[in-house]
């Protein structure tokens, strides 16, 4: 049973909803495949799971804390080295609104999703505190591949049903 109020609620997300994603996600993605090792990193109010080998993200999420006022460094997120551009960004995993930084919360993603449908979910999530925002990166049978084939994207929100998309990338 999920906790109610807010207190509850972040401790259903702390205690049980985060540690059932980390599962449902590792299970899924392929590390023999990429030989490589998987870390978890925190950085501000923002969680990643990263694999070592082929240096690429796997999940990033994070639980709302009110919009974040910190200004984007536009220039860096330019020099980010995507090597499909324009048809691929330099997306954020987590919005840069929410809590995302920069660096290993960057990734490509194509711009049709970026600029367009993953804003949605981004959005609601930026204006709702407490809510659990998190992407999941899957990539194609290729070991070393840098390039997601797919992105899952997921907004929960304390007494509402959860909102979960998926884009092909």
């Amino acid at each position: 049973m999920i906790g109610t109020g807010v207190n509850g609620w972040r401790s259903s997300l702390t205690d049980r909803i985060i540690p059932y994603l980390l599962q449902k996600w590792l299970g899924h993605y392929d590390l023999a495949a990429s030989g490589g090792k998987v870390v978890q990193v925190h950085l501000d109010n923002c969680s990643y799971l990263f694999d070592t080998g082929p240096d690429r993200l796997i999940a990033a999420w994070g639980i709302g804390e009110g919009r974040f006022s910190g200004e984007r460094d536009e220039d860096r997120i330019r020099k980010c080295p995507i090597w499909a551009r324009p048809l691929y960004h330099a997306g954020h995993a987590i919005p840069h609104r929410f809590c995302g930084g920069l660096d290993i919360n960057l990734t490509a993603q194509l711009g049709s999703i970026n600029g367009g449908p993953f804003r949605v979910l981004e959005n609601r999530a930026v204006k709702t505190v407490s809510s659990l925002y998190f992407t999941y990166w899957m990539y194609a049978l290729r070991p070393n591949a840098q390039k997601a084939s797919r992105v899952q994207q997921g907004l929960l929100m304390c007494g509402r049903q959860p909102e979960v998309r998926a884009f092909n990338n």
